[in-house]
């Protein structure tokens, strides 16, 4: 009797230690286990999801200029956002039709908030704005012209997704599908785009405006790298940083406070309403060749990543 107890014993520290040491091979140095729930397994791809608004929504959409609430309220909105006030963002944003929805990016496991029009964004065209979270927001990128600077979207989208940090801005519609020139918004004061880089301006957070040329515009250079009206030493320390990381990936800069280049960006409206406020601002112009390239494409939000950087 005492034989088959003893024996019984055995047997149940035996079993409880090899179903602690499977469980502990199961588990990393830090202890947790490998069926904890990981972020990226549930998220989407957010370069993708961006993408496809522009070549899905953008290409095709309408524009209805704002009124002047309308475009305060969606750029207020955004800014609660900014300062962490999601609820408050919710309530501000849902007063014209518009939505706050949390993503994850499969790719990095970073969360953001998609501010979107709910009430059909291919008619109204006011565009999307991607707040990053779980990081202090330090600085903006801004696409102005989806679809008509080809591949300028998938820029900005690259440099959002590679650089914590960040809050992306992106045109509604095509710049042409307003009358006139309602929908370029970035020659125009009254459109939601401009209002909320203005908000975000407003809070000091510097930005990069992407655009495109064609390579027969300016022939000799891959990108141009202009600080606007912005003439001060941190604009230009700025626009020098960004365009030494181009230089260094082998694209040729025209850097437009050192000469005349062709697009300078001078008239355009986000950045005079940000060196009015003195703060940093960089319009980028990158040629088709560069845009068109996977390659080449990926080494440019490589350098503009770099240089956003040290907005942080």
């Amino acid at each position: 009797m005492k034989l088959t107890i003893l024996v019984t014993l055995l047997v149940t520290v035996v079993a409880v230690a090899v179903v602690t040491m499977n469980t502990s091979s199961q588990k990393g140095d830090s202890g947790v286990s490998d069926n904890t729930p990981d972020p990226r397994r549930n998220g989407i791809d957010l370069d993708r999801r961006i993408n496809t608004f522009a070549t899905e929504i953008v290409a095709d959409s309408g524009y209805r200029p704002p009124s002047r609430v309308e475009r305060r309220t969606v750029a207020e909105g955004v800014g609660l956002l900014v300062d962490g006030r999601r609820a408050e963002a919710g309530r501000k944003l849902a007063e014209v039709d518009f939505g706050v929805r949390t993503l994850t990016d499969r790719a990095t496991g970073r969360r953001y908030a998609e501010v979107a029009d709910a009430a059909g964004e291919a008619n109204r065209g006011w565009g999307r704005v991607y707040v990053g979270l779980g990081a202090p927001v330090r600085w903006s990128v801004q696409v102005p012209h989806p679809v008509a600077d080809a591949d300028s979207e998938r820029l900005g989208s690259g440099v959002l997704t590679g650089q914590p940090g960040g809050v992306l801005v992106v045109a509604g519609a095509h710049r042409r599908a307003g009358r006139g020139d309602a929908a370029d918004v970035a020659h125009r004061r009254d459109t939601v785009f401009h209002a909320v880089c203005d908000e975000l301006a407003e809070r000091r957070l510097p930005g990069v405006q992407l655009h495109g040329f064609a390579d027969s515009t300016e022939p000799d250079y891959d990108v141009i790298v202009s600080t606007g009206r912005d003439r001060s030493a941190e604009a230009r320390e700025s626009g020098r940083r960004l365009a030494r990381a181009l230089g260094g990936r082998d694209f040729e800069v025209c850097r437009a406070w050192a000469r005349k280049c062709v697009l300078e960006g001078r008239e355009n409206k986000q950045g005079r309403a940000a060196a009015e406020l003195d703060v940093p601002f960089l319009h980028v112009e990158f040629s088709h060749s560069v845009r068109s390239d996977a390659e080449r494409a990926g080494q440019a939000v490589a350098a503009v990543r770099s240089a956003v950087a040290g907005w942080m």
